[in-house]
C-alpha cells in the first residue's frame, strides 16, 4: 500500500515508523528540510519538502496513486485542507488528525473517512488509566457505544478455572458482553477462544462489552 502523510511532526513521523515497519511503502510531506531528512534516513519514508497544501507538492509525491492519505498537520485548517485536495484527485482512503472539535463536520463534508481526535484519545487513555487501573489497554468503537478491554487474570480471580461457555451463563455476566480474545500466557500468541476453553491463573482476556457495564464486568472477573 501506498501511503502519503501530509506532516512530519512528531504524529507524522511516527505514523510513517509504524507503517514502514509493517511493509507499507510510505512518503510524506513537510516544509522542514530537517524533518524531510530524518524520514529518509531514519525512518526509511521518502520525503518531499515543501506545503503539503501545495498542489504542486503533493503531484510531485504522488497524491494519485496514492492508496491512503493522512493529514496529519498541527493545523486543523491546514489538513482540512489536504483532506478537499485528497478527495479532489481520487483518494480512495484519507485519515484526518483534528484538534477542534468545530473542524469534525467539515473534515467529514470535505472528505475524510476517518478523523482521530488526539486531545479526545490522550483525555480518553489517561481517564480510563485513573478510572481502570486494572485494565491493559482499552479501545472504544461506534462513538463510544462498544468497548473492547484487555484484561489480566490474576490467581484470585472468579473466573479461574471456568469454561468460557460456564462463565456466559453465569448470571452475573454482564449481558450482551463476550469474550473475544485469550492468551494463555505472555509469551503465547493470543487466541480466539471457544467454548470449552478455560481461563487460566496469568492468562489474558479481550473483552467486548458496553461502557454502562464496565465496573459490573471488572468486579465480575476480578471477583473471589
Amino acid at each position: 500500500m501506498y501511503v502519503l502523510i501530509g506532516g512530519a511532526g512528531l504524529v507524522g513521523l511516527n505514523l510513517a515508523q509504524k507503517l514502514v515497519e509493517i511493509g507499507h511503502t510510505v512518503a510524506v510531506i513537510d516544509i522542514d528540510p530537517n524533518a524531510c531528512r530524518y524520514a529518509r534516513e531514519q525512518v526509511g519514508a521518502m520525503a518531499f519538502e515543501g506545503s503539503a497544501v501545495s498542489t504542486e507538492v503533493l503531484l510531485e509525491a504522488g497524491i494519485r496513486k496514492a492508496d491512503s492519505v493522512a493529514a496529519v498537520l498541527r493545523s486543523d485548517a491546514l489538513n482540512l485542507a489536504i483532506v478537499t485536495l485528497a478527495k479532489h484527485y481520487g483518494a480512495s482512503h484519507i485519515v484526518s488528525r483534528m484538534r477542534h472539535r468545530d473542524f469534525e463536520q467539515p473534515l467529514r463534508f470535505a472528505g475524510a473517512h476517518h478523523i482521530i481526535s488526539t486531545i479526545d484519545l490522550a483525555v480518553s487513555t489517561m481517564v480510563n488509566a485513573i478510572e481502570y487501573p486494572q485494565v491493559e489497554s482499552m479501545m472504544h468503537f461506534e462513538q463510544g457505544q462498544i468497548e473492547v478491554l484487555k484484561l489480566s487474570i490474576a490467581g484470585r480471580c472468579n473466573v479461574v478455572g471456568r469454561s468460557i461457555a460456564e462463565i456466559a451463563q453465569d448470571p452475573r455476566f454482564p449481558t450482551g458482553s463476550l469474550i473475544i480474545g485469550y492468551q494463555p500466557h505472555p509469551q503465547m500468541d493470543l487466541e480466539i477462544p471457544n467454548g470449552s476453553t478455560v481461563l487460566e491463573s496469568g492468562s489474558t482476556v479481550l473483552i467486548v462489552t458496553k461502557p454502562g457495564v464496565l465496573h459490573q464486568m471488572i468486579d465480575f472477573i476480578e471477583g473471589c
